[in-house]
């Protein structure tokens, strides 16, 4: 070999390489999967999902099992009428008392074998038109042109005067009907009945005394 000439093969430089000149990026690569944490599954957002339908089951059974929830009957009374006694309530009243306009919205609890004997309503009732009876009710009912009708199971405790009565349930009082009274079968009266017409079909029971009025105009 020449002098001054180096050798074209040597080991020095890649013992140089591999101890003192060690590819710092190849390194810290090596470091950086033990430095960095490793992503944990989602348990806890798992378990909420599974938590809350569990616990909205008994929220809603309990709001069921609330004792204001009820199925309202059938009003005792159906059309305008102007009532002036007292009103027994057994479930909500809702709406607005003024001077200027009155509004009540009243919701019952179906009536129970105790309740049956109790009028829902004792006082003075009147009306222009038309008017039904749908339950039990007190007092005197009153209209000069109108028609009222009784259903089969309606209770009516009263005094009645009005042009045209037609009686399908129970009426313990004087019927007067300046126009008409119709009874009906399975009708049952227990009073006097004043009328221009009357009509008591097959199956009714009547109790009382009965008077046919004078039309006084095709009279003259």
């Amino acid at each position: 070999m020449p002098p001054g000439a180096k050798p074209a093969l040597t080991r020095e430089p890649k013992a140089k390489a591999e101890s003192g000149t060690e590819n710092p990026i190849r390194s810290a690569f090596a470091v950086l999967p033990a430095a960095v944490p490793r992503r944990l599954p989602n348990a806890l957002a798992g378990a909420d999902t599974q938590k809350r339908p569990i616990m909205a089951q008994p929220l809603s059974q309990s709001n069921r099992q609330n004792g204001s929830v009820f199925q309202p009957r059938i009003p005792v009374l159906q059309g305008e009428a102007v009532y002036r006694g007292s009103l027994p309530v057994d479930g909500i009243i809702s709406g607005q008392l003024g001077v200027s306009s009155n509004s009540l919205t009243i919701k019952q609890r179906p009536k129970s074998g105790a309740l049956e004997s109790v009028p829902e309503l004792d006082g003075e009732i009147s009306f222009k038109d038309m008017l039904r009876v749908n339950g039990h009710i007190a007092g005197r009912v009153f209209s000069e042109k109108g028609t009222l009708i009784i259903d089969a199971s309606a209770r009516v405790d009263a005094n009645i005067e009005v042009a045209v009565a037609t009686i399908s349930g129970t009426v313990n009082g004087d019927v007067i009907g300046h126009d008409r009274v119709e009874v009906g079968p399975g009708a049952t009266v227990n009073g006097n009945i004043s009328t221009r017409s009357l009509c008591i079909k097959p199956g009714a029971a009547f109790s009382g005394d009965c008077r046919i009025l004078k039309d006084e105009q095709s009279g003259g």
